[in-house]
């Protein structure tokens, strides 16, 4: 199970992951706590596009379908609002009704019923930061690790299901310095125009996660490229995640990253294996 906060993290976290374990057998479970109602249009050729704009969360619902068809993925939606992301200084009140406002008391069990519906063996979030600081990240960090642990208590929400206790939970770290400069300095070394110079310069000491489990899903990046591609509102074609030639990257970095934060089973420092310890 990967929880997410809107339609489109899925496919720029973990896709081609998701994809390779979808591929191997694996039931695969994305839940999108969003709708992503507020994000903006982020697609230079649609922003001005009326179709887009009539009714964006009916497209937005449209493009996750075709992203986890993509992916080999299922998916739910857990049933809350986009909260944006507030800009300017100060930053303006979220607006009533979102899910960064939304009490913990509905939020949680939401998950907790999918949690224990799944039975998953691993479960992918965000970490405490919300990988970048948009409000809905960051409680879906809140609601995920909430619910992990109320999931697993038999006196908690009994109306909800069996107690279930979730063996693997992990956060992604695929957006670390280490990765952007080495397929940055592989861009460099060939010739070839990185689109990560300027991050790297502005990036101040080495960031990231501590990175437990590298799982090589590079024969897969295709279908994240088409899941990415699935959600037209919100990626440019043209933009920075299509920079990196395929074959390039898959040479130079071929992992996906992820942080290990709860085990109820046996673990390797380092992983390559999301199921490692779970399943033979």
């Amino acid at each position: 199970m990967a929880v997410h906060a809107h339609p489109d993290d899925e496919s720029s976290k973990g896709a081609a992951t998701m994809a390779r374990y979808a591929a191997d057998g694996v039931d695969v479970l994305v839940v999108t706590c969003t709708g992503g109602e507020r994000g903006d249009v982020l697609n230079p050729r649609l922003q001005h596009d009326p179709e887009v704009l009539v009714d964006l969360p009916a497209r937005r619902r449209r493009e996750m379908d075709a992203a986890a068809a993509a992916l080999g993925v299922r998916q739910t939606w857990l049933g809350f609002v986009d909260s944006g992301l507030p800009e300017g200084d100060p930053l303006p009140p979220l607006p009533e009704g979102c899910f960064a406002l939304a009490p913990l008391t509905e939020t949680v069990p939401a998950l907790v019923a999918q949690i224990r519906q799944q039975r998953p063996q691993v479960l992918l979030t965000y970490d405490e930061n919300g990988g970048y600081p948009h409000p809905d990240h960051i409680m879906t960090h809140v609601v995920s690790m909430a619910a992990v642990e109320a999931a697993a208590d038999p006196e908690q929400h009994p109306e909800l299901g069996e107690p279930w206790q979730v063996p693997k939970v992990y956060y992604h770290a695929s957006f670390s310095r280490r990765r952007m400069a080495a397929v940055h300095d592989a861009l460099t070394d060939r010739g070839l125009e990185s689109p990560f110079g300027a991050w790297l310069a502005e990036w101040d000491g080495e960031g990231g996660r501590n990175v437990t489990c590298r799982v090589d899903a590079s024969a897969h990046f295709g279908q994240r490229d088409q899941a990415l591609l699935s959600h037209a509102t919100q990626i440019d074609p043209d933009g920075f995640f299509f920079a990196v030639p395929r074959d390039l990257e898959g040479e130079i970095w071929p992992w996906e990253e992820f942080e290990l934060v709860s085990s109820t089973v046996p673990t390797e420092p380092m992983e390559d294996d999301l199921f490692a310890g779970v399943r033979p």
